[in-house]
């Protein structure tokens, strides 16, 4: 398994690695990172991870060896003989999955995750990437490419706010109904159906797409790889 250790914090007298972990697919000169949201992991990129590179089949033990070799002053070397295609990466912010858990809440904010998402290039080699990030992982690359923009090929965000008052949602009888309806989510398929009304609007979900609503098609896309049981590739029964 592949980590990087971004930083050191002190806990007490005992000083611990931060570390990330990650997962690289495909292989290719033009680089893409992946920056999930609030309490996603790295398995949340599958469907853009199989579109990008065509294959959801981890490249870390070949990434591994070029990470010895550009630690070793071969970088420049690494990065020329990847031809023409995607490289991807994705990783677990600090405090989810298996990246480190750290103890105070000073530890965590888009501007320190920003720069782990730096570090993690940095320890890949990478020295400009296509950034996509999502919901807070849009914000965190938002201060990513403020940071360094040199570092950043392009900038893509979604379900993203710029911030100001103007982003706190107004307080109805459907947002009080959605705020008791995840409140109440035990599991991930629970926790789906919320997120997706939080995220989209009734008449896009609603919206037909061939024989699927766009809500049944995000819905098996959302829950895929978390809960396998009753899923279906076509448009059957999944809601209730």
């Amino acid at each position: 398994m592949a980590y990087c250790e971004v930083d050191r914090y002190q806990n007490g007298d005992k000083w611990e690695g931060v570390r990330l972990f990650y997962r690289r697919y495909g292989r290719g000169a033009t680089k893409v990172l992946l920056v999930i949201g609030l309490a996603g992991t790295h398995d949340s990129w599958g469907p853009q991870i199989k579109g990008l590179t065509g294959s959801l089949e981890p490249a870390d033990d070949e990434a591994e060896a070029q990470r010895t070799d550009e630690e070793s002053g071969d970088a420049a070397a690494a990065e020329g003989d990847d031809g023409d295609g995607i490289e991807v990466c994705c990783f677990d912010n600090r405090g989810v999955g298996r990246s480190s858990v750290l103890p105070h809440k000073s530890c965590y904010s888009t501007a320190i995750m920003a720069k782990d998402a730096l570090a993690l290039m940095d320890h890949l080699g990478w020295k400009k990437a296509h950034v996509f990030g999502h919901s807070m992982g849009a914000m965190i690359s938002c201060k990513l490419a403020a940071m360094s923009p040199q570092r950043i090929c392009s900038l893509a965000l979604l379900n993203v706010t710029g911030g100001g008052f103007q982003c706190f949602p107004k307080v109805d009888g459907q947002m009080l109904s959605l705020a008791f309806r995840f409140l109440r989510a035990k599991t991930p398929e629970e926790r789906a159906l919320v997120d997706l009304e939080t995220h989209y609007t009734k008449e896009y979900l609603d919206e037909k797409v061939g024989p699927c609503t766009r809500r049944t098609i995000l819905y098996q896309e959302y829950v895929k790889g978390i809960s396998s049981t009753g899923m279906q590739s076509n448009c059957g029964s999944t809601m209730h």
